[in-house]
């Protein structure tokens, strides 16, 4: 019992140290940020941005005691772009997956985070932003969701919808990332985010446990010409499922 306590103490006070290196590092990219949001107009905005973000988490996953290992990149074939489905554990997948995925992407993400002050900034250039109690806005999402393909990035979506604090693998899936894959003809790629439960498990606050990250991305899958959104999204969840049960460690 005193052990855990001793542990849950450092990992309190590692969080302090966290939460300074990522503010910091934020306030370094912002200026570089203004100025290219100011000239660039989507994709290429977005693609400058995914750039920047790789070094920003270069540095500061590293420096949170949690250096990132990615695996499957060369299932991205070039020229192509993807609906990637992650896996979703704590509020640190976002910054694991958006800069580790090849090529510009944008996720889906509530609209309240938009009105943080100087990261809400960022939120709107990497993500397609709705009002989940909005019926417009969750049809306008959609609409923005295929706008994004069409320009060439990549959608990046959480099935779950919420973080996954259960005991389970992964929760149910919603349909709307299947509905999207069907609409548009773009295959799914499932990636699955390792241990960042490890590093902000559910139930406890202001935690942060240093521990190796990693994402694998799986090979593509193509929907077929028989699939529904709920065939497709049983085969996802499958193969996810699978997966996870077996690498996780």
């Amino acid at each position: 019992m005193k052990k855990q306590r001793f542990t849950d103490l450092l990992c309190s006070l590692w969080a302090v140290w966290v939460i300074i290196v990522f503010v910091v590092t934020m306030l370094i990219v912002l200026i570089p940020f203004l100025i290219f949001s100011y000239f660039r107009k989507d994709p290429q905005k977005t693609n400058a941005f995914v750039h920047m973000s790789r070094i920003w988490m270069g540095v500061f996953l590293p420096l949170a005691g949690c250096p990132l290992r990615t695996k499957g990149k060369e299932n991205f074939k070039k020229g192509e772009t993807y609906i990637v489905l992650c896996n979703h554990n704590a509020l640190l997948d976002v910054p694991v997956s958006y800069p580790a995925i090849p090529g510009g992407n944008k996720t889906i993400a509530k609209i309240e985070m938009a009105k943080v002050p100087i990261f809400g900034l960022f939120y709107r250039t990497g993500s397609v932003l709705v009002d989940r109690k909005d019926e417009n806005s969750r049809k306008e999402s959609f609409t923005k969701m295929k706008e994004v393909l069409e320009m060439g990035l990549h959608m990046c979506l959480y099935p779950e919808g919420t973080r996954n604090k259960t005991d389970e693998p992964l929760k149910e899936f919603h349909s709307g990332a299947f509905r999207l894959s069907l609409a548009t003809g773009k295959a799914i790629i499932p990636a699955l985010i390792f241990s960042t439960r490890k590093v902000m498990p559910p139930g406890k606050t202001f935690y942060f446990r240093p521990h190796v990250l990693a994402i694998h991305f799986l090979p593509p899958v193509t929907p077929e010409k028989d699939d529904t959104a709920d065939t497709l999204k049983q085969k996802i969840f499958d193969i996810m499922w699978n997966y996870y049960t077996t690498h996780r460690k």
